[in-house]
């Protein structure tokens, strides 16, 4: 597939976000940020609701490691604002839905399913020079957890601003990391 490492592509979308009009996004809106990208097949929908809930409860806590959320669906802006005025889980959510009916954003990150014209649950993490450094792609009936999400998040802050380090398999904010080097060949 080889989206890792690829710097993301020009996109204009609108979105809509509790508590404000309808305002229109575009990859600039990014630069200099970091950014999840979580797409999801359809408003109305079963397993979306509470995978969207669940991210929104880590919401708060992304925005403070200065990480911005954007729920992404091939539904207009105004089908996401219907849907979080008539759901109870949805009208809780507080970050922006992106409306994606021409299929750009879809198309761009290759997750959208044609013959449906519904993105797959996928999610993607942008860098704040707008490289894509996370990705996860499941399929429908398997919902996503934000708890690790956000750890996956916080161990890509940790490598970008510690160069020559990385994370082993499930580390913890605060745990030892590893300085890759001929010494470790073989010895882990």
């Amino acid at each position: 597939m080889g989206i890792i490492g690829s710097t993301i592509k020009p996109f204009k979308a609108t979105a809509f976000q509790a508590g404000k009009d309808f305002f229109d996004v575009t990859e600039a809106d990014i630069s200099g940020k970091w950014a999840i990208f979580f797409f999801y097949p359809a408003d109305f929908t079963f397993v979306c609701p509470t995978e969207l809930e669940d991210l929104n409860e880590k919401y708060d806590m992304l925005q403070s490691m200065g990480v911005e959320v954007f729920a992404v669906s091939t539904d207009t802006h105004f089908s996401h604002k219907a849907w979080h005025d008539t759901s109870e889980k949805i009208g809780k959510i507080n970050y922006a839905f992106l409306g994606d009916q021409l299929h750009t954003l879809s198309n761009n990150f290759g997750v959208l399913r044609e013959e449906m014209g519904l993105a797959d649950r996928a999610t993607f993490v942008i860098d704040p020079d707008g490289v894509i450094q996370i990705m996860e792609i499941t399929c429908e009936g398997v919902g996503r957890n934000a708890n690790e999400l956000t750890r996956k998040i916080k161990a890509a802050q940790y490598v970008r601003n510690n160069p020559g380090q990385v994370c082993p398999a499930a580390w913890e904010e605060g745990a030892d990391t590893l300085a890759p080097s001929l010494d470790l060949v073989g010895k882990i």
